[in-house]
């Protein structure tokens, strides 16, 4: 090779040389707004929530702390397994995992190769010649690279996007986790609770056979009629038609239990009654402002906005020249016998600079629609944690009050059952009618169901209220599903990938 080319080839090296750190320094810079968490307005105190705002919060104990019944703990480990919406959302993880992975393969150089090879008579001849007529051939083999540096930030915007939408889904994830969680007990401590109104209806049917039965003996004693047998028995029948509905719902309840721990509809079997299911005593809210750091939804609309925040910065790169560094090394021969020759060797480097001059306002559209975007996504993320606020204090203010409920209609039917028991006596003794014992037992059978549902309510606001806390923030992923805390010290937020 003569020298001058020696000399050009070196010069070129060296001005590339120049260009790589000068690129690299360059990429410190990214356009598009910095993210910053929107504000919210976080109330002080949750309303509803007893005495002074405190630390300690419900959503700091694990799930199987919160009622410790041992079928329904293994009900739940069971649904985290086998749940399909669970499972669902890992895959949604999976996917954006890869998109991340995607995303972050373009700080590097893309590197390739190509191969041709043909053979053939005046391949390259169109104009055949009597005197050279001869089969050529032709081999192209190069390997290339090419490397865009970040300049304007646009690829590592891109990144921040991805992983924001990676962080979003993932947190998802968790969400679901805890809805199952929410879910399974939910439908537990309904089935426990249909289960304990069907003895209620099983026992007042029984209290209107008895009825009937005292009714008839009088009648054929002749001291009484047929009226209040007729009675009796339209009431006996009354009850009677209740529990076969409530055995519809229970099945359906299972039914439904079955289906949450990804399994066909089938029966669920229960030892536990719904009455000694104990319910806390103190359950903490802890601060408002914790609630922004632990509840998954809140946390996913978060990273959503976070992402539409680095979608601006992709916009606005678009406005500003790339530049490439592109390379090739290889043979090129034609003929094919040349190939060893060193004259087929082939080689280039160089840079491309590419940009936009006039688009039709497509790039200042697209910024516009990746602003709004992000507008909606804040306005996404403070309505949810403004319903995140309201779950919390619907929940105090839900549990408070079905205590005061529980405490009048626990009086109900503790007078009504003394009105029967004082009717029926009455009655027996000559000294009242019929009509003052059924209805003493009309008035007691409802009363009773509706304390067993104010029963069941109490217990269902503690998972609801569980929930809304963003309960077992301070898991990890192995301790949601074997129910366990001897992995890592309780109390500490869950690192995230």
């Amino acid at each position: 090779m003569p020298r001058s080319r020696h000399s050009a080839k070196r010069h070129r090296l060296v001005a590339y040389s120049a260009i790589l750190p000068l690129a690299i320094l360059l990429s410190s810079c990214a356009v598009g707004p910095n993210y910053q968490r929107p504000k919210v307005n976080t109330p002080a105190t949750f309303r509803g929530a007893e005495g002074a705002a405190q630390q300690a919060s419900l959503a700091d104990l694990p799930w199987w702390e919160v009622f410790k019944d041992e079928t329904l703990k293994e009900l739940i480990k069971t649904a985290l397994a086998n749940n399909y919406d669970l499972r669902v959302a890992i895959t949604r993880v999976e996917q954006e995992r890869e998109i991340l992975a995607e995303a972050r393969s373009e700080y590097f150089p893309a590197i390739g190769y190509g191969v041709t090879l043909t053979g053939g008579r005046n391949q390259f001849q169109f104009a055949p010649s009597s005197n050279s007529i001869k089969v050529q051939g032709f081999l192209a083999a190069l390997a290339s690279a090419s490397w865009e540096p970040d300049i304007w930030g646009r690829i590592r915007r891109t990144n921040e996007a991805a992983r924001a939408e990676y962080l979003s889904t993932d947190e998802a994830r968790r969400g679901v986790m805890l809805t199952v969680v929410s879910d399974v007990s939910q439908a537990y401590f309904q089935l426990l609770g249909l289960q304990l109104q069907l003895d209620i209806a099983r026992q007042s049917v029984e209290a209107f056979k008895g009825s009937v039965a005292l009714f008839e003996e009088r009648l054929k004693g002749g001291v009484s009629s047929l009226l209040p047998v007729s009675r009796a028995q339209a009431d006996e029948s009354t009850a009677a038609a209740e529990i076969p509905e409530l055995e519809r719902q229970i099945a359906l309840t299972q039914n439904q239990i079955s289906v949450l721990l990804g399994e066909n509809p089938g029966p669920i079997e229960v030892k536990a009654k719904l009455l000694l299911e104990t319910v806390p005593p103190e359950v903490p809210a802890g601060l408002p402002s914790a609630l922004l750091e632990r509840r998954p939804d809140v946390l996913s609309a978060e990273e959503t906005v976070h992402a539409a925040s680095a979608q601006i910065g992709v916009a606005t790169a678009a406005f500003f020249p790339q530049i490439g560094l592109t390379a090739f090394l290889g043979k090129i021969s034609t003929p094919l016998s040349n190939v060893t020759l060193g004259l087929t060797n082939a080689w280039s480097a160089g840079t491309n600079i590419t940009g936009p001059i006039f688009e039709g306002g497509k790039l200042r559209a697209s910024k516009r629609q990746a602003i709004a975007a992000w507008q909606q996504a804040t306005l996404q993320f403070q309505q949810t944690a403004l319903s995140a606020f309201q779950d919390v204090s619907n929940a105090l203010i839900s549990r408070e009050k079905y205590d005061e409920i529980r405490t009048e209609q626990a009086r109900a039917v503790e007078a009504d059952q003394t009105s029967v028991n004082i009717g029926l006596k009455r009655y027996m003794q000559g000294l009242s009618s019929y009509l003052e014992v059924l209805l003493a037992q009309e008035q007691l059978y409802p009363a009773q169901l509706a304390l067993a549902q104010t029963e069941l309510n109490r217990r269902l606001v503690i998972v609801q209220l569980y929930k809304a806390l963003g309960g077992g923030w301070n898991l990890t992923d192995a301790q949601w599903t074997s129910a366990s805390a001897q992995t890592s010290a309780p109390n500490q937020p869950v690192p995230k990938p």
